[in-house]
């Protein structure tokens, strides 16, 4: 019996009478809470160079792109760490991949605190970013297969709300943290922010001893045999014949992101050179990691990559917006805070409607709510700040709170074996998005104005999301070029029940 068949008797004709929550033991309850503290923290580490970035900017006399580069370098490390930490998730387990990303999350945070120059600050970055990248892989799919099956898109939605109370969480540690250490040492408050990432460290020691490794990859270890060598993405793509190759195209992926976001004045030629070599190196690795089924993950990448186009220029720009229509400072940090706790229901709110109306159906559903939302909330010029605060809730609650069953979706795609690696590789080339989308923007705002382009970016990007998803396009481009690679799980429940 099929995945999709499990979950669909199991939420339609249980007649025992329990409660979702009581499916879960006290160990299954402890190992949620401890993964969805670390994405909180995962969330928490990455927005701090936000808050932090004026008084980096001061303290080491940096100009505005120098600044800015500093928030665009954790994208530029996001796909390897998501491809090398996502292969120790599928080759040793999940468990230790989180232990890993959530330790060097704590050391590249401190040495962040401890920085003596902005190219230390840049690298520590770039450990940021792949910390991140390999974190969220590894306690995505910790979570999703230790819940039980007719449960897993709560378990997508809940553990993604983690990242949206970090972002409120550094918001918060920023106004009373930086001030009071200010006050006794000047020069001291950005660094004392990134002190408290040393929090992971202690996390990362508890999860370490007392957590139980994910169900569903105990099971897929223990029926291998013992001399069989686990698939991982990291031997396929550098451990074999192809690794010297492999391993350039690595480095001339990075080599070629640093240029695209950290360093300014380079030629818009030389831009979509880089960007076109870019794509080139992550579908043969695609292909390598997986050749007749590379057309599924090619498909997953691209609806990510739309995904963080629909989000991100909302999300990095919105302040600018407020403070553009003439909302003074105070109003705009708390209209931006009402926004974060609409994100941080709205992951509560699709892990619920994801089991109760099927994931493809209530992402389509809710993404469409968000996008009518769009155009009255960038149109009405901010003059009325009540409406405009309740417009952002309820457009982040639907828009952006919905992506927190993007990890469940992009599983289903792959077997146990190649899972974290396939979504740390696919999920964070895709978040490449997020580093594109407020330059695209901001681009379009000299032009048409940034509620115009915002509104605009936001509903053309989530359309591509609304067709792939609702449609499963990655399965149905599958069958045209591979049919026999489909697989009875692709796609989410409703499909996965019909095949």
């Amino acid at each position: 019996m099929t995945e999709g068949r499990l979950e669909t008797r199991d939420r339609n004709t249980d007649d025992t009478g329990r409660h979702w929550w009581q499916y879960l033991s006290k160990e299954k309850w402890k190992a949620f809470f401890a993964a969805w503290l670390g994405v909180l923290l995962d969330g928490y580490d990455f927005v701090l160079i936000s808050f932090a970035l004026p008084m980096i900017i001061a303290a080491f006399d940096l100009s505005l792109v120098q600044g800015a580069s500093l928030i665009s370098a954790a994208f530029i490390s996001r796909w390897i760490g998501g491809l090398i930490l996502g292969a120790v998730g599928d080759r040793f387990g999940r468990k230790p991949a989180m232990v890993a990303s959530m330790m060097l999350f704590a050391i590249a945070s401190i040495g962040m605190a401890f920085a003596p120059n902005f190219a230390f600050l840049f690298a520590a970055r770039l450990a940021v970013g792949f910390a991140m990248a390999g974190e969220y892989s590894s306690s995505a799919t910790y979570v999703i297969e230790s819940w039980p099956r007719h449960m897993r898109n709560k378990a997508s939605g809940f553990l993604l709300s983690g990242y949206a109370f970090g972002v409120i969480l550094a918001a918060q540690v920023d106004k009373f943290l930086m001030p009071w250490v200010e006050s006794w040492h000047p020069g001291w408050g950005w660094r004392a922010l990134f002190l408290t990432g040393i929090v992971p460290i202690f996390l990362a020691l508890y999860m370490r001893r007392r957590l139980p490794e994910a169900d569903d990859w105990k099971a897929a270890k223990a029926a291998r045999s013992k001399s069989a060598r686990e698939p991982d993405a990291f031997s396929v793509l550098f451990g074999g014949r192809r690794r010297v190759l492999n391993i350039l195209g690595a480095v001339l992926a990075s080599v070629a992101l640093l240029v695209i976001f950290a360093v300014s004045g380079v030629p818009t030629w030389l831009i979509t050179t880089f960007a076109i070599v870019c794509g080139v190196i992550f579908i043969a690795f695609i292909v390598q990691f997986d050749p007749r089924r590379w057309v599924t993950g090619v498909a997953i990448m691209v609806t990510i990559f739309a995904s963080f186009m629909y989000t991100w220029p909302i999300q990095g720009l919105l302040p600018t917006y407020l403070d553009g229509v003439g909302m003074d400072e105070n109003v705009v940090a708390n209209v931006v805070a009402i926004a974060g706790l609409g994100n941080a229901i709205g992951y509560i709110v699709a892990g619920f409607a994801g089991d109760r109306f099927g994931m493809r159906r209530w992402y389509a559903i809710s993404l469409i709510i968000s996008q009518v939302i769009v155009f009255p909330l960038f149109m009405q010029g901010g003059e009325f700040v009540f409406l405009v605060g309740t417009l952002l809730f309820f457009n982040q609650m639907f828009g952006q709170g919905i992506s927190g069953l993007l990890p469940k979706w992009v599983t289903s795609y792959f077997p146990v074996e190649q899972r974290a690696a396939g979504l740390g590789f696919a999920y964070n080339v895709g978040a490449l998005g997020g580093a594109v989308g407020p330059l695209v923007g901001a681009s379009l705002a000299s032009r048409f104005g940034l509620g115009s382009a915002l509104a605009v970016l936001s509903v053309g990007f989530a359309l591509i999301v609304i067709l792939s998803i609702a449609l499963n396009l990655p399965r149905k481009l599958q069958q045209l070029v591979n049919a026999d690679a489909v697989r009875p799980e692709d796609g989410d429940d409703e499909v996965v029940a019909q095949a």
